[in-house]
C-alpha cells in the first residue's frame, strides 16, 4: 500500500483499525530540534473534542509512545517513529465485513485491489484511525515551524448548510490561531456552532450523518517558499489533505468564487508596507502564486462528504455470492468534520516543513 509520502522529509504510516498499535516514522527531519512531548499529546487530543451533549461521537486512543528519533527532548536526526495503541474488543463482529460491501467505503474498491487480503475490520488501513499518527507527525512538524514564528489554525467553516465567519484572509494575526486550538467546539462564530451541533445531534437521532467544510490558515509563511507545476506548494498541501479519509476536495483563497470574478476583480494589487514587505491589498490567491508563498497568509478550505456510517438501511451487494442485500449499523458517527480540524492543520505542517527545509538559513 502507498502509505508513505517522501518530499524531503517523509511520512511512513502504519497498522490498520484493529491492529495491537498505528504508528508514523517520520524521515529526514533536522537534527537537535526541542520536541515537547505534552504539548504534542494536548495538539492530538483535539481529535476526541466534542460538546457535553455529543457522547454518541467514537472516542479513541490517541496517547503516542516515541520510540526512536528523541533524545534528550531533542531530535537526533534519525527516524523518528511513535506508536499509538488501539483499544481493540475481541468482542467486536466484523464476519460480514468480508463480505457485505458498505456503502460508501472503500470495502468493494480495497477487496479488487488487494484481492480479498485487506483487513476489513473498521476499514483496515483505509480506516480514518490512520489520521492520529498522521497528526502526530503534523503535531512535530508545527512545533518546528512555530520556533520560526510560522503558525497554523483551523476552524469548522460549515456543517451541512451552517456555514461559520471565513478567516480574515489579509490581516489574520496569531492570537487568532491560538485561540482557535482553545475551542471545545472550533468556530469563529459561536451561535453558528450551535446550530451546527444541534444540526449533528439531530442526524445521530435519524441515524444518519453529515459533511462540512474546513477552514485553515498558516501565518508568517515568508515570501519564495515552494516550486512551480509539480511541486507547487499547494500541490503539496492539496496531496496530503486528500491523505484524509472523506475528502472531497480542496481550494485556495476565493477557490471557486474565482471563477464568478473578472481578472481585475480577482487580482490582488500589490504594495509596500512600513517595513518595506511587498504584500497585497486583498488575498484572493491565498498566499500561493505559481504554486510559491507570497508573504500572506496562506488560506485554504477542505470539504468532507458525510461519515459513510450510518446506521439506516441501505442496499449493498454480497461479494461472495453476488446477490443484492440489505446493510445496516448499530450505530453512525453521526458527523467527523471536527476531528478532522487538527488533521487539516497537521497535512499543512507537513507541506509547510517540507518546502521550508529549502529555505536559506532555516535549519
Amino acid at each position: 500500500m502507498s502509505s508513505v509520502w517522501n518530499n524531503r522529509i517523509s511520512v511512513s504510516l502504519f497498522g490498520e483499525a484493529h491492529s495491537n498499535v498505528i504508528g508514523v516514522t517520520i524521515n529526514n527531519l533536522p537534527a537537535g530540534e526541542y520536541i515537547d512531548a505534552e504539548e504534542i499529546e494536548k495538539f492530538m487530543s483535539r481529535i476526541n473534542r466534542r460538546k457535553e451533549n455529543m457522547d454518541f461521537l467514537r472516542q479513541e486512543s490517541t496517547t503516542p509512545h516515541i520510540i526512536s528519533g528523541i533524545y534528550n527532548e531533542r531530535t537526533t536526526g534519525a527516524p523518528l517513529c511513535a506508536l499509538i495503541q488501539n483499544n481493540v474488543s475481541e468482542t467486536d463482529d466484523f464476519a460480514s465485513l468480508g463480505r457485505l460491501a458498505r456503502p460508501g467505503h472503500a470495502d468493494y474498491t480495497g477487496a479488487v485491489r488487494y484481492k480479498g487480503f485487506n483487513d476489513v475490520r473498521d476499514g483496515g488501513h483505509f480506516s480514518e484511525r490512520l489520521t492520529v499518527p498522521l497528526c502526530f507527525a503534523g503535531a512535530v512538524c508545527g512545533q518546528i515551524l512555530e520556533r520560526r514564528g510560522i503558525y497554523t489554525g483551523s476552524h469548522i467553516a460549515q456543517i451541512h448548510t451552517v456555514k461559520d465567519n471565513p478567516f480574515d484572509y489579509v490581516n489574520l494575526k496569531r492570537d487568532h490561531i491560538i485561540s482557535m486550538r482553545e475551542k471545545e467546539f472550533p468556530v469563529i462564530n459561536d451561535r453558528k456552532g450551535w446550530l451546527m451541533v444541534r444540526n449533528i445531534v439531530n442526524a445521530h437521532q435519524e441515524g444518519d450523518s453529515l459533511g462540512g467544510v474546513v477552514e485553515c490558515a498558516s501565518i508568517n509563511v515568508p515570501a519564495g517558499i515552494g516550486s512551480p507545476v509539480f511541486n507547487g506548494l499547494e500541490s503539496t498541501i492539496a496531496q496530503l489533505a486528500f491523505s484524509i479519509p472523506c475528502v472531497t476536495g480542496i481550494e485556495f483563497g476565493a477557490g471557486f468564487r474565482a471563477s464568478r470574478m473578472t481578472g481585475s476583480e480577482n487580482n490582488d494589487e500589490f504594495y509596500v508596507d512600513e517595513h518595506g514587505h511587498v504584500l497585497t491589498e486583498t488575498n484572493n490567491h491565498g498566499g500561493i502564486l505559481g504554486g510559491i508563498s507570497s508573504g500572506m497568509p496562506i488560506v485554504f478550505r477542505v470539504s468532507f462528504k458525510p461519515d459513510p456510517s450510518v446506521s439506516k438501511p441501505q442496499k449493498t451487494v454480497d461479494l461472495h455470492t453476488m446477490t443484492r442485500e440489505t446493510f445496516s449499523l448499530d450505530d453512525c458517527e453521526a458527523c467527523t468534520v471536527m476531528r478532522a480540524v487538527p488533521c487539516v492543520e497537521s497535512v499543512a505542517n507537513i507541506a509547510l516543513l517540507s518546502h521550508m527545509i529549502d529555505y536559506p538559513n532555516f535549519c
